[in-house]
């Protein structure tokens, strides 16, 4: 929308991961030397983690196209909350491995002999597994298994497991020691800091085409990595919609007050709504998360008797009102609906107790007897 206004030939801040906007920050060249280590020694688990949006996959998919297709297979899988035989037949699919039965032995068989195919070749087989997080145990223990396929003293299959930073705290738990005696490299993708972070920006925007424009104060980019805590996906999202915004104002260059009003609007976009505790038994509390919202009670008075309410009190309730907070105001007419309630049920059953009493009088009295001639 705004690339011709600034003289780029594309966007510089997807959000889709790719290759092309690759960028070697401290951090980021430790994470892929890890990865090239481990291409290297070809065999057991390289684990890489890093918070949401850090590009750990943008990292892999950098590697994967450096890699020469004639000496390696990959296969880049994200995983879901699959059993271990399904996970079986994702990496099946991840080869394009063709399968003739759909039992467990099945797809081991089919995996080994395509594995021993491709090393016969000369070729080398590598599963990258995305959100490893996810993956249940029973399945992780099936990848450990697949490591385990040799071929004279040549393993078949490595792994690269990328996850998020919990998935380091699964790899502690007592049931991963035998994972854990696989994996050959671990490194964790931090944040960039306020350096790379301005770097990162400046590096994208020259792969976008970027020449004079659009330009920046420098304080513009300590607020950036400040807001964005130095994460590209967030740098991204953030640098994206200050672009737009210079291009509604016809404006290239930006300061820190353009800045600061773009994080404004995108945490009004992003603000939960107030919740407020609901009582016990609530039957409106199936919505968790949502504002409280009840029905006026439906209530037909009737003959009962009740007047009209006095307007003064009216309006000392609306002065009340006013100054309540929202979870004060909430409460106070959650009582006042109860109370509203007791009253018309008592109402009710006084109704009902003077009709019994008006019934059992009529009945005492017995018919009128009719007037005498005499």
């Amino acid at each position: 929308m705004y690339e011709a206004f600034y003289g780029l030939s594309r966007k510089p801040f997807q959000l889709n991961p790719d290759p092309q906007f690759y960028f070697s920050s401290k951090p980021h060249r430790r994470a892929r030397s890890y990865l090239v280590y481990g291409v290297m020694r070809g065999e057991g688990f390289i684990v890489i983690t890093g918070e949401v949006g850090a590009g750990k996959t943008t990292i892999v998919r950098d590697l994967l196209d450096s890699l020469d297709n004639n000496s390696v297979v990959a296969a880049h899988l994200v995983s879901t909350q699959l059993g271990a035989e399904d996970a079986l037949k994702l990496v099946c699919g991840a080869f394009g491995v063709p399968v003739r039965g759909s039992g467990k032995a099945d797809l081991l068989m089919a995996l080994e002999a395509f594995f021993i195919t491709q090393t016969t070749q000369g070729k080398r087989c590598l599963l990258i597994v995305d959100e490893a997080q996810n993956l249940q145990p029973l399945a992780v223990e099936e990848l450990r298994m697949l490591s385990n396929f040799q071929f004279g003293d040549q393993a078949l299959l490595q792994t690269f497991l990328v996850g998020q930073p919990e998935f380091r705290d699964i790899l502690q738990g007592p049931g991963m020691l035998q994972l854990r005696q696989r994996v050959t490299a671990r490194c964790h993708l931090g944040p960039l800091d306020e350096e790379d972070t301005r770097a990162y920006i400046e590096h994208r925007l020259q792969c976008a085409g970027a020449t004079d424009k659009p330009t920046f104060d420098a304080a513009v980019f300590h607020i950036i990595h400040q807001f964005c805590g130095g994460i590209p996906r967030r740098i991204n999202t953030l640098c994206d919609r200050l672009l737009l915004q210079g291009y509604l104002a016809e404006s290239t260059h930006f300061s820190v007050d353009d800045v600061n009003e773009v994080i404004v609007e995108m945490q009004a976009e992003n603000a939960v709504p107030e919740t407020h505790p609901q009582p016990a038994g609530d039957p409106w509390a199936n919505l968790p998360g949502q504002p409280v919202s009840r029905p006026a009670p439906l209530m037909d008075f009737g003959d009962s008797g009740m007047g009209a309410i006095d307007p003064l009190l009216t309006d000392d309730l609306g002065r009340q009102l006013t100054q309540m907070s929202a979870m004060q105001l909430s409460d106070r007419l959650l009582r006042i609906e109860r109370s509203m309630l007791r009253q018309e049920r008592l109402g009710l059953e006084l109704l009902d107790v003077l009709r019994r009493f008006s019934s059992s009088g009529r009945l005492r009295a017995g018919p009128e007897e009719p007037p005498s001639d005499r």
